[in-house]
């Protein structure tokens, strides 16, 4: 089974209006550390999939972007979680086709790992063009309501609802 991840408001601390433009920046969410170890032993492949219209907005280049992403990576293999790859959308119009909830960084993380099933995947994001995306491919959708606590089930959109990662990471045990 494959887990897709948003990152701001799932991995780390969403910055309300803004972006995480450096490492110091970014604080991993409560609990994060915790729960990627668990997830780790519970799906085969765990990929980020996180829109980052900050980079065409041109207020933080790829580089930019992957030396936090390196760091954020350094510092869930130190607590032995894994994440086998990030892919990012950094184009600024919604219509892109790389951007959630069009399904492109989908597509190439199937591209990469073939074995990918998105009916038996789950998407973990905290907005609802997260869910869509999930639910455009078939996954089973997960809400973290980190940064959108109004949205309540039920909804179309969402078939689970947590507070965190790592809650949702306990009820997968």
């Amino acid at each position: 089974m494959t887990l897709f991840l948003d990152r701001d408001g799932v991995i780390n601390d969403e910055i309300k209006d803004g972006y995480v433009l450096s490492w110091d920046m970014f604080r991993f969410s409560n609990g994060v550390l915790q729960a990627l170890p668990l997830l780790s032993q519970a799906f085969q492949r765990i990929v980020i999939v996180t829109n980052q219209r900050c980079i065409g907005r041109g207020l933080l280049t790829p580089e930019g972007l992957e030396a936090i992403h390196a760091r954020m990576l350094q510092d869930i293999h130190t607590h032995n979680g894994r994440i086998d790859k990030i892919y990012y959308c950094p184009d600024v119009d919604n219509s892109s086709p790389c951007r959630k909830p069009q399904n492109g960084m989908a597509l190439q993380a199937k591209q990469d790992f073939p074995e990918i099933d998105f009916q038996a995947a789950v998407m973990v994001g905290n907005t609802l063009s997260d869910m869509q995306f999930g639910r455009n491919l078939g996954m089973k959708t997960i809400f973290i309501a980190s940064t959108h606590p109004e949205i309540t089930l039920p909804h179309p959109l969402i078939d689970e609802r947590y507070g965190s990662l790592m809650e949702y990471a306990a009820t997968i045990q």
